[in-house]
């Protein structure tokens, strides 16, 4: 599978993304004081993990004066991963399954990540910590302090039109990039490495914390529902794992009201950075999906305002009785896409009459430093919160989320969200429709996740421990 090992770096397998204690100790160890030390260390590779020091997956069980709800949404938060999101690990794995196969190579390829944001983040760290020069191509319109981070991982970006859901744009130039025969474009849209790092690592992560919550007397142990926004629809995948381990547990899958793709078959532009990128991607598997909603993306804004503000912060803790310490927590974990997923799982637990030992399981993605422009932005077009905004955001935003905006995986909407895949990936894309057709069977799928256990074996004998 490898025929060199010359100057290649590598980094943790599957599994020990999953349980980082299997780690030689000291090799743990070095990189648990590399987090905090020295950021910029290779050694940081070994942090990709939804795990704490003590073992723990990084979480957060929202308290019901938020949600309003008697489910419990249960939400594993990415802030503490190398470069504060969990899309990291996608990217990782990308690159640590196409070096495994001898596609790139370091000092001699140019990595290119198509992103609208934190998969381009976490490929201009992973990039040159793995030794290669990097390229990330983004939309102009993302925000300020993604440009700011790629750049300060040592990375280069190409800024291309449009805003999240102008994806096609960053295509077109991923595709004039590819003619110069150095250059290898790690397309997370398509990239089966992004679905198993997710179907792996958060989704077993997220079984392993419902049945720890339990014993901690939360929950029954199981997860009712996973919930997620699209975006590369990687983190998704994480559900598919959960239905196995759980076979009650409904798929929930989120895009924005403005950007309707799967909905509707629409379009348009919306600013729920990560997510709603205006076309089904290769690594969806939306027969498995049970139900669609989406979200608006000023309600997501507006409700990050009123978590990330000392006067919503003041008010939700002294008026609503959100206890003090999650308040502070919340208004570091959560970026625009946390709470669009918190929102949903709001909505899940009312749509499915869920009770108070049903787990609804989501997560955020990344938190509120790369978006304290865009909050800025927020303050100026609405106004700072005050009490009256912060009684109005709790009331309609959060405890009156609405049923509005939901379509259930019907097998003639699954039909139909499939078939979507067509119009990208096979016109425009490359694809066969022989190879689309395969993705119709089950089989499919699970050979993919089967693979996890080649690539493990296969990047332990290249390491050689």
């Amino acid at each position: 599978m490898l025929s060199t090992t010359r100057r290649l770096v590598f980094g943790p397998t599957f599994e020990e993304m999953l349980h980082p204690d299997r780690l030689p100790a000291e090799l743990r160890e070095r990189a648990l004081r590399a987090a905090g030390e020295a950021p910029l260390d290779p050694v940081n590779l070994f942090n990709i993990t939804w795990k704490d020091r003590d073992g723990g997956v990084r979480h957060i069980v929202l308290d019901k004066a938020l949600t309003g709800v008697e489910a419990n949404i249960v939400v594993l938060y990415a802030r503490d991963f190398p470069t504060g999101s969990h899309k990291v690990g996608a990217t990782y794995s990308v690159a640590m399954e196409k070096q495994l196969a001898g596609e790139i190579v370091p000092g001699e390829h140019t990595l290119v990540w198509p992103s609208t944001g934190n998969y381009g983040i976490g490929g201009a760290w992973v990039g040159p910590r793995m030794g290669y020069d990097s390229l990330v191509v983004l939309p102009e319109l993302m925000s300020q302090e993604r440009f700011e981070r790629i750049a300060g991982y040592g990375s280069r970006y190409i800024k291309t039109p449009g805003c999240e859901s102008n994806v096609k744009e960053i295509y077109d130039r991923c595709r004039e990039l590819a003619r110069d025969p150095s250059v290898r474009v790690l397309n997370q849209f398509e990239a089966m490495a992004n679905y198993r790092f997710h179907y792996y690592v958060t989704g077993n992560s997220a079984a392993e914390l419902v049945g720890v919550l339990e014993r901690e007397g939360t929950g029954n142990g199981r997860a009712a529902a996973f919930v997620s926004a699209m975006g590369s629809a990687g983190t998704i995948a994480a559900g598919d794992r959960l239905k196995q381990v759980f076979g009650e547990c409904r798929i929930v899958g989120l895009e924005p009201v403005q950007c309707p793709t799967l909905f509707e078959n629409g379009y348009g532009g919306h600013d729920i950075q990560g997510i709603g990128d205006k076309h089904v991607t290769w690594i969806h598997n939306v027969f498995n999906m049970d139900l669609l909603m989406c979200v608006d993306d000023v309600e997501c804004k507006k409700g990050l305002q009123l978590l990330s503000e000392e006067a919503g912060r003041e008010y939700l803790v002294s008026q609503a009785g959100l206890p003090a310490e999650q308040a502070r927590q919340l208004s570091t974990i959560l970026g625009i896409s946390g709470v669009c997923n918190i929102l949903g799982a709001i909505k899940t637990a009312k749509f499915y009459g869920l009770g108070p030992k049903d787990n609804v399981v989501t997560v955020a993605t990344d938190g509120l430093d790369r978006y304290h422009s865009v909050m800025a932005d927020m303050a100026a077009r609405y106004g700072a919160i005050d009490r009256t905004r912060a009684v109005m955001y709790l009331e309609s935003i959060f405890l009156g989320a609405g049923l509005d905006w939901i379509q259930e995986g019907t097998r003639h909407n699954r039909r139909r969200w499939f078939n979507l895949k067509y119009y990208t990936w096979v016109e425009q894309q490359g694809k066969t429709v022989e190879e689309l057709n395969a993705q119709r069977s089950p089989d499919w799928w699970a050979e993919h996740q089967e693979r996890v256990a080649d690539f493990d074996k296969a990047l332990r004998e290249a390491r050689g421990f």
